[in-house]
C-alpha cells in the first residue's frame, strides 16, 4: 500500500486553486468540478461535496496538521507572499531555528496550516 493523496475541504473551490496556484505553482491535474487534483498530489474538495461524501458536516482549517513544503530561498518567496493579493494570516513569521534552517507557519484561505522550510542547495 502507498499514500496517493491528501485531501484539503475548502469552502471556495476556485479560490482554492487560484491560491495553491499562484503561490506554489500548484497546476490542476485533474477536475472533477467539485473535486480538484493538483500537482505533487494535493487534492481539494468542496465543502458541501465533501459532506454529501460523509454524510456529515464538517468544519475547514483545523490547525491538527500542516502541509509542508520545502523552498531554496525562503526570504525571497516570503517577499512574494507578502506581495500577492491574499490576506496571509501567518502564525509564525519567518525565523531562524537553532539549527540555522528557516521556517515560516501561515494559513491558506480555509485556515489550513502551511510550513515552509529552507531548504540548502546540496554543494558536492
Amino acid at each position: 500500500m502507498r499514500l496517493k493523496n491528501f485531501l484539503l475541504v475548502v469552502e471556495d473551490i476556485e479560490r482554492a486553486k487560484s491560491f495553491y496556484k499562484e503561490l506554489f505553482g500548484l497546476d490542476v491535474v485533474r477536475d472533477f468540478d467539485t473535486n480538484v487534483i493538483l500537482a505533487q498530489g494535493l487534492v481539494l474538495q468542496e465543502r458541501t461535496s465533501w459532506e454529501q461524501a460523509v454524510n456529515e458536516q464538517v468544519q475547514t482549517g483545523g490547525r491538527d496538521v500542516a502541509l509542508y513544503f520545502e523552498e531554496y530561498d525562503l526570504e525571497e518567496y516570503v517577499k512574494k507572499v507578502e506581495r500577492s493579493e491574499w490576506n496571509i494570516h501567518f502564525l509564525n513569521p519567518l525565523q531562524t531555528l537553532e539549527n540555522g534552517q528557516k521556517m515560516i507557519r501561515f494559513c491558506d484561505p480555509d485556515g489550513h496550516v502551511i510550513e515552509i522550510r529552507e531548504i540548502e542547495i546540496e554543494k558536492f
